[in-house]
């Protein structure tokens, strides 16, 4: 099967190739800009007399739907400067401007019709400010990288814009500061840049500088901006302190001096910037308050892995394109694909340390380890040097515990500094790319039996693009070296990551004298991005790799890793058609397979998918695809007894989006997947409707149903007997149930109202218990030996069990059953009451209900029953900004 895996491969990027054309060099347009003379009123109407300075550009080319064709509507621009600020004015002509869509939204949700300019005012060919304006004032703002494959949305400069809608269509004038711009100090300069107009009844969008999807580039193809002469350097200075007060309302608890029904207080601090040059730039925060950030969805595993959730703070989603490092992020995705060597949630995360509480006492524990101050120094050089540092200290924590008014404290947390470093240099106009990561993570004494005091990572990457950038290689090589007591030595080298005492793992052993590990991973890919377009607007693209894991990695400390041990090969195929025929605008069809090993030389895994994904000229989309995952052994299930031998499984999956243009909209999708021999079933069920009734406001809902069984091999619990180990597993039957909200009444683009809401329950079920007894027998029945009598609830919420039949039982475990619900909330009144400066009033609501043993009632019963009966958590809180720009 390998072999014939390496042989269609080649015969693809064999054939790839000999269908490889002479490629067509387009021009690059340039458009002449002045300096202002006069004055503008940014009113959206261009008609001063200072306009008439420059010409307007124009003569659009569609990028879809028909692509290479005049667009239906034409659009035209101007730009002018001065020592203060790029203007920019936007003539969209429209013959029905009746029809020009005028939906609201939140700053950078891009919503209805709307005009975009791309500026790459370093000029490397890689990177670029995004600014768009819809006809409704809604402004949004992106940082652009990696060619136009990264767009990085938290990135909010300051910036001034006004739209007006006549017979003729509607008009824009925008005021860019150039001090949110980065650039050289040469005397005349040459920017790249790009304008992009979006009309949504058509769906269409049109560029001024023409740039055909098959390239595979972005930014390295923009037009150029001429003309700016003796421009000054600005060094950007933006202060922005803030105050919050805070009152919480929640359930009392009779004889808890933690808990009496109400708390509040009164906090500030400061957020800043400082360009220490015109290229880089100094980030800062005191004290930073996350409390209007929306919750986390609710996620709960039975399978032993962590969760990962998205970064939602601020002060860490600016600018963190430099701080990313994927060991891998392959085109054909995987769980390997999560593995970060920089997971910003683990700074002020949840503290690592708990109490131990004897009767009678009570503990008010933080549910957060407070950043005392964090700095960010990152920018990119006009020779191309990107440059990226963090620091982060986070306050040692502690709980307090009280008997009887006498109180104590015991440390959850210890003081913690955070690192990282970034370097990248882009050469050769882009096409050659290195560079080079680390972090660091120092601790101080307290928990050593728990947490390494140190924790170093670091990469080298590079990346090679060669034929116009439609051929790429691209790797990284990476280390990590963790070092602690022998305690948290031995707990790394048994954690569920690595499992060190696995038993047949001859790659691996348990050393309780270590105080350190060092390990190494690293990934390579090579593939093509692009390429010219076949009759049908047809385009071949492929991505092939290896990814790996030693099993000494270790990234948890300030990195996100699921599991190491592993060699993960890749390969993944796309035939896209970026042009409409027939009934379809555009349609993809993909093909992936992956084969894993781990480090003994083990064979592990083997799938195999075909998916395919179309958008219909009414524009509506649909998808499906088909995994056959035809080996698969897990070295994690057991939890480190053994690795186990999970059934083969057929796995489905279908979705169909409406028309999201329309003023009702939905979505449906059903996944399925079938265990050979009914040991696995696995059914999910989503829908989501949209209701957008007038411009100013959204509401949608959405619902997700799984149920989730497997026979016998769930793992649940271990268990000594005759001195010999058992490991307990059984058959698990999972239900889930998910509810989200959303609601948002945009009043003004500066000026919304939103809420969220999610009430969940999941509710796993387990029985038909039983010992695993030959863990990588072919046959899934001689896997396993079935408790015979089966095991005795004994009333407390254990299992005994009789193993040698005499009556009396031999050992318990656990009952693993249980009902989890919660309810989160989040309501927020957003005023931007001055550029950059803002007033947030804001609801949040969380409800974790003690409700772990109805296990019983109907699901959709308990959700509503006890998400929402007991007294919930209120925090109302008021948030003032107010941001100084110099």
């Amino acid at each position: 099967m390998k072999n014939c895996q390496l042989v269609f491969l080649l015969l693809l990027i064999g054939l790839s190739l000999q269908a490889q054309k002479k490629d067509t060099i387009i021009p690059k347009k340039k458009y002449f800009t002045s300096q202002l003379n006069g004055t503008i009123t940014l009113d959206g109407i261009p008609s001063e007399e200072a306009w008439n300075a420059v010409e307007w550009g124009g003569d659009f080319i569609q990028n879809q739907p028909n692509e290479g064709h005049a667009p239906s509507q034409q659009t035209n621009f101007k730009i002018l400067y001065d020592a203060q600020f790029l203007y920019i004015a936007y003539q969209c002509l429209d013959k029905s401007p009746d029809s020009i869509d005028k939906r609201m939204g939140r700053r950078d949700e891009f919503p209805g019709d709307w005009v975009e300019i791309n500026i790459d005012s370093y000029h490397d060919l890689r990177t670029g400010f995004s600014f768009t304006l819809s006809v409704s004032g809604v402004r949004s703002d992106e940082f652009i990288s990696s060619d136009g494959n990264n767009w990085d949305a938290s990135w909010n400069p300051i910036w001034f814009a006004k739209t007006h809608i006549d017979d003729k269509g509607w008009t824009g004038e925008v005021k860019i500061p150039l001090s949110q711009l980065r650039y050289g100090n040469e005397t005349d300069k040459v920017w790249g840049f790009q304008v992009t107009r979006r009309i949504l009844r058509k769906e269409e969008r049109s560029n001024w500088q023409y740039i055909p999807q098959n390239s595979g580039v972005w930014v390295s193809a923009f037009g150029e901006l001429h003309g700016l002469k003796n421009i000054p350097m600005h060094r950007q200075v933006e202060i922005a302190p803030y105050i919050i007060a805070q009152a919480d309302t929640y359930k009392k608890e009779p004889g808890n001096p933690f808990a009496k029904g109400s708390d509040s207080k009164l906090t500030g601090g400061l957020d800043g910037k400082l360009a220490v040059t015109n290229d880089l730039i100094l980030d800062f925060t005191i004290n930073p308050d996350f409390g209007q950030v929306e919750a986390d969805p609710s996620q709960v595993r039975i399978d032993g892995f962590q969760n990962y959730f998205q970064e939602r703070r601020p002060f860490f989603i600016e600018s963190r394109n430099i701080f990313d490092y994927q060991l891998t992020g392959s085109q054909a995705g995987g769980d390997y694909d999560a593995d970060l060597l920089f997971y910003s949630r683990r700074i002020g995360g949840s503290p690592h340390g708990f109490v131990n509480l004897n009767s009678g006492e009570y503990a008010d524990l933080p549910q957060n380890t407070s950043i005392l101050g964090a700095a960010k120094f990152s920018g990119k050089t006009k020779q191309g040097w990107s440059i990226g540092v963090l620091e982060s200290i986070t306050q040692r924590e502690q709980g307090t515990i009280d008997h009887n008014g006498d109180r104590r404290k015991e440390l959850v947390e210890p003081l913690t500094n955070y690192f990282v470093g970034r370097l990248q240099k882009d050469s050769k106009s882009g096409n050659t790319v290195l560079g080079g990561i680390i972090t660091g993570v120092n601790r101080e004494h307290g928990l050593d039996d728990l947490l390494n005091r140190s924790a170093y990572t670091g990469g080298l990457d590079f990346l090679q693009f060669w034929k116009n950038r439609t051929w790429y290689i691209r790797g990284n090589i990476v280390f990590s070296h963790v070092q602690g007591s022998k305690e948290s030595i031995l707990q790394t080298q048994t954690g569920f990551e690595h499992l060190f005492q696995r038993s047949g793992a001859s790659e691996v052993s348990v050393d309780s004298s270590r105080t350190a590990l060092t390990g190494t991973g690293g990934t390579i890919r090579f593939g093509k991005s692009g390429g010219n377009m076949g009759k049908y607007g047809q385009v071949f693209r492929f991505e092939t790799g290896v990814t790996l894991r030693s099993p000494q990695l270790e990234l948890n400390d300030i990195g996100f890793m699921l599991t190491s041990n592993e060699i993960n090969h890749f390969t993944w195929m796309g035939l896209h058609f970026q042009r409409p025929f027939s009934v379809f605008r555009t349609a993809r069809l993909n093909y992936n397979h992956w084969s894993k090993w781990d480090y003994s030389g083990k064979f592990i895994y083997q799938a195999f998918n075909f998916n395919s994904h179309a958008t219909f000229k009414s524009n509506w989309q649909t998808g499906t695809g088909l995994t056959w995952n035809s080996y698969d052994i897990s070295n994690n299930a057991l939890r480190g007894a053994s690795s186990l031998r999970r059934p083969a499984a057929l796995m489905h999956n279908v979705y169909l989006n409406s028309d999201y243009r329309k003023k009702v909209y939905a979505s449906l999708s059903v996944f399925n997947a079938w265990g050979a021999k009914n040991t696995v079933r696995d059914h999910e069920l989503g829908l989501s409707i949209n209701f957008q009734p007038v411009n100013a406001f959204n509401f949608s809902i959405s619902g997700n149903y799984s149920y989730y069984w497997r026979r016998q091999d769930q793992f649940v619990s271990s268990a000594s007997y005759n001195n010999l180990s058992r490991t307990i597993v059984g058959e698990v039957r999972q239900k889930t149930l998910r509810f989200t909200g959303r609601l948002s009444y945009n009043i003004t683009p500066e000026l919304t109202l939103q809420y969220y809401g999610q009430p969940y329950i999941t509710r796993p079920l387990y029985d038909h218990f039983a010992y695993v007894s030959n863990p990588l027998a072919a046959k899934y029945e001689d896997r396993f030996h079935i408790f015979t009598p089966a095991p005795v609830s004994d009333g407390t919420g254990k299992w005994m069990v009789d193993e040698n039949g005499d009556g009396v039982p031999d050992y318990s475990f656990d009952k693993p059953d249980f009902n989890f619900v919660q309810f989160r909330s989040n309501l927020v009144v957003r005023w931007e009451y001055k550029p950059g400066s803002e007033f947030y009033l804001v609801w949040s609501q969380g409800n974790t209900p003690d409700a772990f043993s109805d296990l019983d009632t109907p699901l959709a019963k308990s959700l509503f029953d006890n998400a929402f009966a007991s007294k919930a958590r209120n925090s109302f809180l008021v948030k003032a900004t107010y941001r100084f720009l110099k």
